[in-house]
């Protein structure tokens, strides 16, 4: 007999080898206190669909759709019922998941007749998942040889999947059948399509919005916020990955193999510095104009999204079209540390917006503007306190203002400022490439790593420090960031398509000191499974001015 410990109950039972636990959990079930139906569940800090089955003693904590890992096994059986659906009633049609967007997945939909979608075949597609999940399908998996499963995929032609799994080195991998339908997923899947209660399908753009369960109530429908900048910028990035024969990861690692890495990191490059020269134009073209002339540049966006050197990099070439950029955090704007508001669990709340000191701020921004000189402060992250040590700023006939900060474009800090003298500009990591045709790289995994390496590398904090904090960055970011995304002049994206294997080198020593033991270990194990999707190179040839330097070290910048 095993002796299988509950982490939710922190009480142990006797059970047969090859328990499955969706068995484990009804033993459990009694006793653990969780508001909604369990989807998922950690065995030893892994995460594991609930068909898994159990042949030695271990340590089991059980998920609902509010947790990370619960919330994406939801979504990911969400959308193989999706795509079974279009090719029950679309014999040939192709599906393309493509992105996070308005709360839900943008999903690109391709009939085989090349006709377009109507809204009728969206409520047929509808319909048919609404079929599916009233049968209570089961989804099944199946272990195979990683040529057996390459084989599986080349006979129904789906070459994204074949081009994945033929560049990842794996020995064995897993593919999963939902009746007829086969598909690939890189992480567990709940156990039939009957847990499947809450989900929306509508018409968005050109294809399909599959709208999915609010991670704080999994139970109803996340509220639906209109995106239309970020749709944008996402298709964008699409029409160039499509250029540039780089829609998922097996081409990435494809063109590796073939020696193209520098000419991908120069294009990708290349195409950054071009958009940053378009800003800086336009900025200089508002900056001109006799009425209303720009003189406040804002910058935003979530953590590790690249804002340090975006502004170094606007600045340069706002100096070549002749402008003098002067530039200031809101960092120096800060509460002393003693009058930094707190969590709950009494930690500083440093993203909450009353961290800075928006009176203060707002009143020096206004002085500003009026041709005034003023005193600004330089925030002492050391003593936590701010000081006053003579640094002024004057606006002069030439100067534009750049400031950068997370609450950028909260319009409380700069309200005493016309919006007609201001740009707003929201940079963030919107990873456009995916695994495959069914399996997108969330956006805030990018940043995650992107973060973790960082931390690692400048002494600040441990992996298993930085994805302690990341639910609540997270968080922070829902309520004090993406409210006014929208909200910006232009959108920059700061992720690049040889990104990930790129990172690969950095993160894979990292992750691999997070300890087994601790819950953190799970997302560590998540990402460097993703990770290793990705053939690794080297970041010699990442010129000193990439935004990716800011994370790896090596800028020429100084921060």
């Amino acid at each position: 007999m095993l002796q299988i410990r509950c982490k939710n109950t922190n009480t142990t039972k006797s059970f047969p080898e090859g328990t499955s636990l969706l068995d484990v959990y009804q033993e459990f079930q009694d006793e653990i206190n969780l508001p909604y139906p369990v989807v998922s569940a950690k065995v030893n800090n892994v995460s594991q669909g609930l068909k898994f089955r159990l042949f030695q003693n271990r340590d089991v904590e059980f998920f609902d759709a509010r947790e990370g890992s619960g919330h994406r096994a939801y979504v990911r059986s969400l959308s193989f019922v999706l795509y079974k659906a279009t090719q029950d009633l679309f014999a040939g049609s192709k599906l393309f998941i493509e992105h996070s967007l308005c709360r839900g997945f943008y999903c690109n939909f391709k009939k085989r007749s090349g006709e377009p979608l109507t809204d009728d075949d969206v409520a047929r597609i509808r319909t048919r998942m609404q079929e599916i999940i009233d049968l209570d399908m089961p989804f099944r998996r199946t272990e195979a040889t990683n040529e057996e499963t390459i084989r599986v995929f080349t006979d129904r032609g789906f070459f994204d999947k074949v081009k994945l799994l033929e560049t990842s080195g794996q020995i064995y991998s897993d593919y999963y059948t939902l009746g007829d339908t086969v598909d690939y997923y890189y992480g567990p899947l709940v156990p039939s399509a009957g847990y499947l209660k809450v989900w929306g399908l509508e018409r968005y753009e050109q294809g399909l919005l599959l709208r999915v369960p609010d991670w704080n109530e999994p139970d109803k429908v996340a509220e639906k916020v209109d995106q239309p900048k970020t749709f944008e910028m996402f298709a964008e990035k699409t029409r160039w990955d499509i250029i540039m024969r780089l829609s998922n990861a097996g081409d990435v690692n494809k063109a590796i193999m073939r020696g193209h890495a520098s000419e991908l990191i120069q294009v990708s490059e290349a195409l950054q510095e071009k958009k940053i020269v378009q800003i800086a134009e336009e900025i200089d073209r508002r900056f001109h104009r006799k009425k209303n002339p720009v003189r406040l540049v804002l910058i935003t966006g979530p953590s590790s999204s690249g804002k340090s050197t975006f502004c170094k990099r606007l600045s340069v070439q706002l100096l070549a079209c002749g402008l003098r950029p002067i530039s200031f955090s809101t960092d120096d704007y800060f509460v002393n540390r003693l009058d930094t508001p707190k969590l709950p669990n009494g930690d500083y709340d440093f993203d909450n917006v009353e961290t800075v000191d928006h009176h203060l701020l707002g009143e020096h921004l206004a002085r500003l503007m009026k041709g005034e000189t003023v005193e600004v402060p330089e925030y002492n992250f050391v003593t936590g306190k701010r000081e006053w040590n003579g640094k002024r700023l004057k606006l002069s006939g030439d100067t534009v203002l750049i400031i950068e900060g997370i609450h950028a474009l909260n319009p409380l800090l700069t309200k005493g400022v016309s919006d007609s003298l201001k740009y707003k500009v929201y940079i963030s990591a919107l990873t456009s490439i995916s695994l495959d045709d069914h399996n997108w790289i969330p956006v805030r995994d990018n940043r995650l790593l992107r973060r973790i390496i960082r931390d690692y590398n400048k002494g600040a904090y441990t992996a298993q420090q930085t994805i302690s904090q990341w639910k609540n960055v997270c968080m922070a970011e829902e309520q004090w960031i993406f409210p006014y995304q929208e909200t910006a002049d232009v959108m920059f994206n700061s992720a690049l398509n040889i990104e990930f294997a790129v990172l690969r080198i950095h993160a894979e020593l990292i992750l691999s000191s997070v300890p087994r033991n601790c819950p953190e270990y799970s997302e560590a194990h998540r990402l460097l499974k993703f990770i290793h999707y990705f053939l690794p190179i080297s970041d010699k040839e990442i010129p000193p001015t990439s935004i990716m330097r800011e994370f790896v070290g090596g800028s020429s910048f100084k921060y």
